[in-house]
């Protein structure tokens, strides 16, 4: 018999853990829907946790009344197993610590008896069933139901060992996730100083009048789309939205036209040119392009006049002041975007080309320093995350011995070595 265990990380079954199929552990909560709770119970899935839902930035995306929606007890495990494709994050569910109600994008899973629900909530964690999911040759569903694995196996220990590993599991990661806590607010608090160093550069409270110019006297947005399957551009570079990272301009790889199997039209640029993704503005993604190629027809190519140079306006539609008037402009229409019309009537900084120079110049200085630094940090929270995940699938496999950790010797100083490189 092999489980989801061997078949997922090839661990072997540990001694006096004994064999059950999936549903003898879970039980997926059915018949238990609202018909009170209201928004101040709106529970949400966030990163593997489970959080009461921000009433105030759900951008009036909340209906009128909650009935219909899905209740959910202290010890449930809420899995959401949809958008599998867009949707990256690998932290998929989250373990209920209060009573609440959840919408149907969730499935809530009941723990049966003599169970630990926090080691089963790990189990799941290192199980990662979308994976499995289409390792069976699941195909391409964009969703998935708990009850798409009604056959698997596992192996489970007994209770006091389930306690005994989720109780090591809740210790030492929260000692990683303490750690990784702190470096994400360095990286938030470089952010802040480079982002405002940006502002006044671009846009600092005494702008003279006459240096605010209408984009729409400055700016020429391409017009006119090429065939992406055609022998002329299907080799080209293709630069969309998710190419590029949020709010700093920089491009997180590039990909041809094929490679991507773009069949739509799309718009094509020069070599320089700005491009400006006109879809979901707050995210503020936009950059030079380093060669001459195509971009989705999602993102606007803008060509400067000679008075502004591109790396000038590009730190500009970077800028705070920007984004926010764009993502405040966007909100009058149904899907958040920037229309050319309204894009062409903000008034864009032109200063003189020397002073622009100057801006640039400093500007680029900062930004090595900052990509530099937070790509150091940013991976030293990726090695983390790695180690934190691995350490769960090997206490949850039974592959190492948690009453015994720290007798091991060589596994904590595993973790030490890992926790001081990071640091």
């Amino acid at each position: 018999m092999i489980t989801l265990q061997e078949r997922v990380h090839g661990a072997p079954r540990p001694d006096h853990w004994q064999l059950d199929k999936l549903q003898q552990v879970f039980r997926v909560r059915r018949g238990n829907k609202n018909t009170g709770m209201k928004e101040d119970n709106l529970l949400s899935l966030s990163y593997g946790r489970i959080i009461q839902k921000d009433i105030e930035t759900a951008d009036g995306l909340l209906p009128e009344n909650f009935e219909g929606y899905q209740i959910v007890e202290p010890g449930n495990i809420i899995l959401r197993l949809t958008d599998l494709q867009n949707d990256k994050r690998s932290l998929r569910q989250g373990l209920a610590t209060q009573r609440g109600i959840i919408t149907s994008a969730y499935d809530a899973v009941e723990i049966r008896r003599d169970n630990d629900p926090r080691f089963w909530f790990y189990s799941l964690l290192a199980l990662d069933l979308a994976k499995h999911y289409y390792s069976l040759g699941g195909g391409v569903r964009q969703s998935v139901k708990f009850a798409d694995f009604p056959n698997d196996w596992v192996y489970r220990p007994d209770l006091a060992t389930q306690r005994q590993i989720a109780d090591f599991l809740d210790r030492e990661t929260a000692r990683i996730d303490l750690l990784i806590e702190k470096k994400q607010r360095l990286v938030a608090l470089l952010g802040e100083k480079y982002f405002a160093a940006l502002e006044s550069a671009t846009f600092p409270v005494d702008t003279p009048s006459n240096e605010l110019i209408p984009f729409r006297w400055i700016c020429r947005i391409a017009e006119g789309q090429v065939d992406p399957t055609s022998e002329k551009w299907r080799r080209r570079v293709l630069i969309a939205p998710n190419h590029i990272e949020t709010k700093t301009g920089r491009l997180l790889g590039l990909e041809t036209a094929e490679e991507q199997g773009a069949i739509s039209g799309k718009y094509s640029f020069g070599a320089g040119t700005v491009l400006y993704s006109k879809i979901r503005p707050a995210l503020a993604k936009s950059c030079i392009a380093p060669s001459a190629g195509m971009c989705s027809a999602d993102m606007y190519p803008i060509k400067p006049d000679k008075r502004l140079r591109p790396e000038y306006l590009l730190m500009q539609l970077l800028s705070a002041r920007f984004t926010d008037w764009a993502n405040l402009e966007s909100m009058r229409v149904a899907m958040p975007k920037i229309n050319r019309e309204t894009l062409g009537g903000f008034r864009i900084r032109v200063p003189s080309l020397d002073a622009q120079e100057a801006y640039i110049c400093s500007f680029a200085k900062d930004r090595g320093k900052f990509e530099a630094t937070t790509d150091k940090i940013n991976s030293s929270i990726d090695r983390l995350k790695e180690y934190r995940s691995a350490l769960i699938t090997t206490a949850v496999t039974g592959q190492i011995d948690v009453k015994s950790w720290k007798g091991q010797g060589k596994s904590e100083r595993c973790l030490n070595e890992t926790l001081s490189e990071a640091s």
